[in-house]
């Protein structure tokens, strides 16, 4: 189960660094609108898929209770 943690850890970072790459891409003036739309749908697709990796991950999060008992995370 750590390894699949390390897994989606990595991806997840790899998917911001691509979004961060996106961001500064897009900033720049020579860009064209085409090239513009691509990147901007680029960085929609790996913000969705971010968002589904960290509901994923908080579905797997799991809560104390008082009385320390462990409780799946909803």
């Amino acid at each position: 189960m750590a390894e699949e943690k390390k897994d989606e850890e990595f991806r997840l970072e790899e998917a911001f660094e691509q979004i961060e790459r996106i961001l500064e891409r897009s900033g720049d003036k020579d860009v064209s609108l085409e090239e513009s739309f691509s990147l901007y749908q680029e960085g929609m697709r790996l913000l969705k898929l971010c968002n589904a990796r960290i509901d994923q991950v908080e579905k797997k999060m799991l809560l104390i209770d008082e009385e320390g008992g462990l409780h799946e995370f909803s």
